[in-house]
C-alpha cells in the first residue's frame, strides 16, 4: 500500500511590525495563526517569515525566542513531533543578514521525511526538534543568499534575499523558498511609469533567483516560492482610474520634497485623492480598496505576468495583503500610505503544480482579516501533495537534445546540468573512487560553453574550466565531446585535489530524541569590509536597529581594510558568532537554552 498524500499548509508572513508591540501583538498573532491551523488541519506546515525581530533587533531577540516558544508549546501543534527552525538573526553581519525565518512543523503521522544537506548533497532523515538561530551561515540544511549591492547599484542596502530548504516527503521531492524582494520607496517614483524602477529591480532579482535554481548544481526540483515579493499594482494606471474627470493640484514644498503632494478634487472642490511620497489617501479609502473585494484593482496587479512561463499561482479572491493598520482597534482598515497591493504570495513552479492533488481541496487565502496581525496579513495556501513522485523533471527530452540549442520548454532559463551521474555509462568503472568537487560540475553547458554566475553578470566573458581551444565556437557538442570534457576535469582533480574548507568549532550533540548539530563559520576569503555609518546622535548599532524595509536612508559605508582594525568582544575566549536555541523535553515542562558568542567581526 502506497504512502498517503500529505495535507500541507504553506504560509508567508512579514512579521516585522508585530515586534513593535510584542507584549500585545505576539499573542494575538500566534492565536490567529494557530486557529487557522486548527481549522485547516494540515500535517505539514511551512511558515516563512520576513523581517523577523522588526526594527530594534537586538532588543527583540528575546521576543523572537518567545515567538518560537509560543508556537512550539501550543496545544494545536502538540502532535507535530518533527520541527526544523532556521532564524537568520546575526544583525552584526551586514553582508549576510536577511532577517528571514523558515519554520517547519511535521505531524507524527508523517514518517518518511528527509531534509537536504547542501554540504554533503544528500538527504538526511528528520527526527525530533532542531532550531538554528543567530549566525546560521554554516548550517548545512539551508541555502541562504542576500541580493548583492553591486548587482542592484540603484538600491540602498537592505535585508532582501532568500532562504531555501529541500524536502523529501513520502517520496516526493520539493524545494521551499522564502523570499523578500525590494519595496517601493516613493509613490511619486512608482507612478511615473510601468514598470517602475522598483518593479524592474524586483523582476531582476526574481529572474536571477529562478535562473539560479534552474542551473542548480544540486539538481532541479519542483519548488514553491512564498514570501514578501512586494509586488505592487500599476500605480500610474490605478491613479488614472481613480481620478478620471478630477482636477489636479500640486502642492510643492521646495525645502522638503517629502512633503510635496498631488491632490485630486471633483467639481465641488471636494478632495478625492491625495498622493505624497508616503501618502495614498482616498476619500472612501476602505470602501474602494477593501469592501467589497476590489476585483477592479486586481486587473492592475501585473508584476507576475513577466514570469507566467516559469511560475503559476492559484486564483486570488482575497483583498490585498498590505498595508493594514497596525492598531488593534483598526484590524480591518488599510493604512493610507500606499496603494493596497498583493505583496505576499504563494507561487509555485509548473512542475510543483503537478505535485498537487487538485481533486482534493485547495484553499488560497488571507489570514486574520478581522484580527490585527501587523501591516502585512499572512497569506496561506492549503493543498495536498501527491506521494512517491520522486523529482519531476522540467525537460522530458532525449539525453542530449537540449544541447547546444535553447531548450524550448525553458526559454531563457535553459541549461543542462552535467554531473557525474549523467555520465555514469562512461565514467563509473574508471572513476568510482575519485573525489569530485561539485562546484566544478554545476556550470550550464551552452552554445559557447560559457560559465555564468546568476548574481555576477560581469563574469560572462569567463569560460568554463579548461575549454577545448580547437573546438569551433558554434559547433554542436556531442556526447563524446562531453565525455572528453568531463574526463579532463577528473584528471585535473587528480592532479590538483580540491577540499572543502572545514568548519571551525564543530559541536555535535545527540540525545535520545534529537540529533542537534551546530557549526561555526567556515573559512572564507577576506573581502573589503563594510561598516555602519556612525552619527553624532547615536551609535551605529542603534541606527541599524531602527532600520525598516520602508527606510530610504543610507546605512552602510565601505572602509579601507588597510586602515581598519576590528576590535573583538570575547565570550568564553572565542570570537566566532553562533547562537542556538534548543528545546528539551523532560516529560514535565519545556525549556529553551541559548548559547551566545558575540563578535563585532562579521564573516561571510
Amino acid at each position: 500500500m502506497g504512502s498517503p498524500s500529505i495535507q500541507a499548509l504553506l504560509v508567508t508572513a512579514n512579521v516585522g511590525s508585530i515586534f513593535e508591540d510584542p507584549s500585545e501583538m505576539l499573542k494575538i498573532w500566534t492565536e490567529e495563526f494557530l486557529s487557522t491551523v486548527a481549522r485547516l488541519d494540515p500535517k505539514f506546515i511551512a511558515l516563512h517569515c520576513q523581517e523577523v525581530g522588526g526594527k530594534n533587533y537586538e532588543n527583540s531577540m528575546k521576543h523572537v525566542e518567545h515567538f518560537v516558544k509560543l508556537l512550539m508549546s501550543s496545544n494545536e501543534l502538540r502532535l507535530f513531533d518533527k520541527i526544523r527552525v532556521f532564524l537568520d538573526e546575526d544583525y552584526s553581519s551586514a553582508e549576510n543578514f536577511t532577517a528571514l525565518g523558515n519554520l517547519y512543523f511535521i505531524h507524527e503521522s508523517i514518517e518518511n521525511v528527509q531534509i537536504w544537506d547542501f554540504n554533503d548533497t544528500k538527504f538526511t532523515p528528520v527526527h525530533g526538534e532542531e532550531i538554528y538561530s543567530g549566525n546560521i551561515e554554516a548550517v548545512v540544511f539551508k541555502e541562504k543568499a542576500k541580493f548583492p549591492q553591486d548587482f542592484f547599484p540603484e538600491c540602498k542596502w537592505s535585508r532582501k534575499g532568500f532562504m531555501r530548504t529541500r524536502w523529501s516527503l513520502n517520496g516526493s521531492v520539493l524545494d521551499l523558498i522564502n523570499i523578500h524582494l525590494f519595496h517601493d520607496a516613493s509613490n511619486f517614483i512608482a507612478m511615473e511609469s510601468y514598470p517602475s524602477v522598483y518593479c524592474k529591480n524586483r523582476r531582476r532579482a526574481l529572474e536571477h533567483t529562478l535562473q539560479r535554481f534552474h542551473n542548480d548544481r544540486y539538481g532541479k526540483a519542483p519548488y514553491f516560492v512564498f514570501g514578501d515579493f512586494n509586488f505592487r499594482t500599476d500605480t500610474e494606471s490605478v491613479i488614472k482610474k481613480l481620478t478620471e474627470g478630477l482636477t489636479t493640484t500640486r502642492l510643492q514644498n521646495n525645502k522638503n520634497n517629502d512633503h510635496t503632494k498631488l491632490q485630486f478634487a471633483n467639481e465641488e472642490s471636494e478632495l478625492v485623492l491625495t498622493v505624497g511620497k508616503k501618502e495614498f489617501n482616498h476619500l472612501d479609502h476602505q470602501k474602494v480598496f477593501l469592501t467589497p473585494s476590489p476585483t477592479w484593482l486586481k486587473s492592475f496587479d501585473k508584476e507576475l505576468e513577466a514570469f507566467d512561463k516559469y511560475l503559476t499561482e492559484y486564483s486570488i479572491s482575497f483583498p490585498p495583503s498590505y498595508p493594514f493598520e497596525e492598531k488593534i482597534s483598526h484590524a480591518r482598515s488599510y493604512m493610507q500610505t500606499r496603494c493596497p497591493a498583493w505583496c505576499d504570495r504563494v507561487l509555485l513552479s509548473h512542475t510543483a503544480k503537478q505535485l498537487v492533488n487538485e481533486e482534493e481541496r485547495v484553499e488560497y487565502g488571507l489570514m486574520g482579516l478581522d484580527t490585527c496581525m501587523g501591516d502585512h496579513k499572512p497569506v496561506y495556501l492549503r493543498l495536498e501533495l501527491k506521494p512517491n513522485t520522486g523529482t519531476l523533471k522540467c525537460c522530458e527530452h532525449a539525453r542530449y537534445e537540449c544541447l547546444p540549442a535553447t531548450c524550448q520548454c525553458c526559454q531563457t532559463f535553459a541549461s543542462v546540468t552535467i554531473k557525474v551521474v549523467d555520465m555514469s555509462d562512461y565514467s563509473r568503472s574508471s572513476y568510482t573512487n575519485v573525489a569530485i568537487d561539485s562546484k566544478l560540475l554545476h556550470e550550464p553547458i551552452t552554445r559557447e560553453m560559457l560559465s555564468h554566475e546568476p548574481y555576477t553578470p560581469e563574469s560572462a566573458e569567463s569560460r568554463s574550466p579548461a575549454p577545448d581551444r580547437t573546438e569551433p565556437k558554434n559547433e554542436s557538442v556531442s556526447a563524446a565531446q562531453l565525455k572528453s570534457r568531463l574526463e579532463y576535469i577528473l584528471s585535473l582533480e587528480r592532479k590538483f585535489p580540491m577540499t572543502r574548507s572545514v568548519s571551525a568549532n564543530v559541536d555535535v550533540r545527540a540525545s535520545n530524541e534529537n540529533f542537534f548539530r551546530s557549526r561555526a563559520m567556515s573559512e572564507v576569503p577576506k573581502i573589503k569590509k563594510m561598516r555602519l555609518i556612525a552619527t553624532d546622535s547615536g551609535g551605529s548599532i542603534h541606527r541599524l536597529q531602527s532600520h525598516h524595509s520602508s527606510s530610504d536612508e543610507e546605512w552602510y559605508e565601505y572602509e579601507d581594510e588597510s586602515k581598519s582594525k576590528c576590535s573583538e568582544v570575547e565570550s568564553d575566549g572565542k570570537s566566532d558568532v553562533i547562537e542556538e536555541i534548543r528545546l528539551e523535553k523532560n516529560g514535565k515542562n519545556d525549556k529553551f537554552k541559548r548559547r551566545n558568542k558575540l563578535s563585532c567581526c562579521s564573516v561571510m
